[in-house]
């Protein structure tokens, strides 16, 4: 979100319980994960079509990067399922989420330009974790870097965190890539991070997940 409005909304599997994405995941078979991953993210969608305000407001979905598993079709199906809802392809953004291996990282490059020229927006998930590296940001040329909880934890009390955020901020203006803070849990983290050039924030500080509507959120 930023300061003014919400920017858009993370769609995320989870069980009728709270499991994680993860748990869920162990239990689909092997070859049916990509099926599965295709079919959650398409329910997204079409919910994201009943429930968005308006427009601007965008909806951001985790994908599986295996670039021979993520063949065009399933582009276009999540295409076909934005038009039935309603939703402009830019207001659609794909994750490559750190659960995801990049065997070949310019396979996954091509499929990052296929999903652009189709007016996809991508981004690169838990920048700074040890998963998203600065070969892989140098590889693919995401829309977004999202900048790992790792880093935005208790920053307004770590001039190490600072100094690093700054300096991913530096690197994201040279390279024309937005930034989004995630895992912001206090006023405090919001602060700093604004302070330090950050103006798109996701966390707890700002609204916890619900399932099946949008949770309410605190804009400040």
């Amino acid at each position: 979100m930023s300061r003014e409005h919400v920017w858009g909304y993370e769609a995320l599997v989870r069980g009728e319980n709270g499991e994680s994405a993860a748990s869920i995941f162990a239990q689909v078979e092997e070859p049916r994960k990509h099926h599965f991953d295709q079919a959650c993210r398409q329910r997204a969608i079409e919910m994201a079509g009943r429930l968005f305000p308006d427009e601007r407001t965008r909806l951001s979905v985790n994908f599986l990067p295996d670039h021979e598993q993520v063949p065009k079709a399933a582009m276009r199906a999540s295409l076909d399922a934005a038009s039935r809802a309603g939703l402009r392809p830019n207001q659609l953004m794909f994750e490559f989420t750190e659960t995801g291996h990049f065997g070949d990282l310019g396979g996954t490059a091509n499929l990052v330009e296929k999903y652009r020229d189709l007016g996809l927006l991508t981004a690169l998930d838990d920048f700074g974790s040890g998963y998203s590296g600065l070969l892989r940001l140098a590889g693919l040329q995401p829309d977004f870097l999202k900048i790992d909880m790792g880093l935005v934890r208790n920053i307004s009390a770590d001039k190490r965190r600072q100094a690093i955020v700054a300096a991913v901020v530096s690197l994201a203006r040279a390279l024309d890539i937005d930034l989004i803070a995630e895992g912001v849990e206090t006023r405090e983290e919001s602060t700093a991070l604004r302070e330090l050039g950050i103006t798109l924030f996701q966390g707890f500080h700002y609204a916890r997940p619900t399932i099946g509507t949008l949770p309410p959120v605190m804009v400040s």
